[in-house]
């Protein structure tokens, strides 16, 4: 990697992981930033949309041709929204990471099934690798479109992978609990200061799109429950199987990630606060009788989406894994 910093653009920087992409990028050493997108915000600069992010840069249109002289785009926008630009941009040979779920599955009928789309290039999905970076690092380096992997869905893979690869585990059950973060930044009384203040609420039972994704990604049916937690970042994952092999599940997931710098395996039993505001996924587990207890960590916005997007593009580019990416959380 020379001198030159990367080209960055951001299409649909409004949302919480497009603002959260915006932060990152504007302290990253090696990347500038050069295109932001927002509908909602033509025309404005992106400081007097979000005071808390000294950016000097105005919201363009997703069709603005700056988005093609980039080096790389991330595509924050809602399923199905932007899998044609998404196409348009890959195209004329611009690097792409996208964090909707247009582009993660490998059976194309599976998401349109999911999402009630028809999916408008199904061609790239043959092309496009899922940036669980930990899993696919090699595939990622040389990606010329990444599918970012959804929030819920990155919180039980990087446990339950290894589990699943070496056939130990089985009839898995995922129990999640987000922040508010996750559910984007909607204009709904559901979400409201007065409807989650001091309340706690499971929704999507076997509806919510992350199941058949994570799904897919095992190898076997997930039972998958979310549920909303009146915090604004955050997922702890509680994922039980079962084993037939107690020993070998510990000694599996103790040594699966021995040389990451972002995933840890801990003898304690992690909490949200642990990883709040790094990139950092934190678990346990525990074995009984035939049963598994696995416990993950990862804040939503970071690992479970911006952060893991800016991990991807500093593979894709051959810089530092953690460049310009938070890893202790505040105290």
């Amino acid at each position: 990697m020379n001198n030159t910093k990367i080209k960055v653009g951001i299409i649909g920087a409004n949302g919480y992981a497009g603002a959260e992409l915006m932060r990152l990028i504007a302290a990253h050493p090696f990347a500038e930033l050069r295109a932001v997108s927002s509908r909602a915000h033509i025309g404005k600069k992106v400081s007097d949309v979000f005071p808390a992010l000294a950016i000097d840069a105005d919201f363009t249109d997703m069709d603005s041709d700056e988005f093609y002289k980039c080096d790389i785009v991330f595509t924050a926008l809602p399923q199905t929204a932007g899998a044609a630009k998404v196409g348009a941009l890959t195209d004329k040979g611009v690097r792409v990471v996208d964090l909707s779920a247009d582009y993660r599955f490998d059976d194309v009928s599976i998401y349109e099934k999911t999402y009630g789309v028809t999916h408008p290039r199904p061609d790239l999905n043959k092309i496009a690798v899922y940036g669980l970076c930990e899993i696919n690092r090699k595939k990622i380096a040389s990606a010329a479109l990444v599918a970012n992997p959804g929030c819920y869905v990155t919180s039980v893979l990087l446990s339950m992978l290894p589990l699943c690869k070496a056939r130990l585990a089985s009839d898995i059950i995922a129990d999640s609990k987000s922040g508010v973060s996750g559910a984007g930044r909607k204009s709904d009384e559901a979400y409201s200061f007065c409807a989650l203040d001091e309340n706690f609420k499971a929704y999507g039972l076997f509806t919510h799109r992350h199941a058949p994704e994570m799904s897919e990604k095992l190898g076997q049916n997930v039972l998958f429950t979310p549920h909303l937690l009146p915090i604004k970042r955050g997922i702890l994952s509680t994922v039980y199987f079962d084993t037939a092999d107690e020993h070998a599940v510990k000694e599996t997931l103790q040594t699966a990630y021995a040389n990451e710098p972002f995933v840890t395996y801990t003898d304690t039993l992690p909490e949200i606060g642990f990883v709040a505001h790094t990139n950092r996924c934190m678990f346990s587990v525990r074995v009984c009788n035939g049963k598994g207890i696995a416990i993950s960590v990862i804040d939503n916005l970071l690992k479970g989406a911006a952060g893991q997007a800016v991990q991807n593009m500093n593979i894709m580019f051959g810089l530092d894994e953690t460049a310009g990416l938070p890893v202790d959380s505040p105290i």
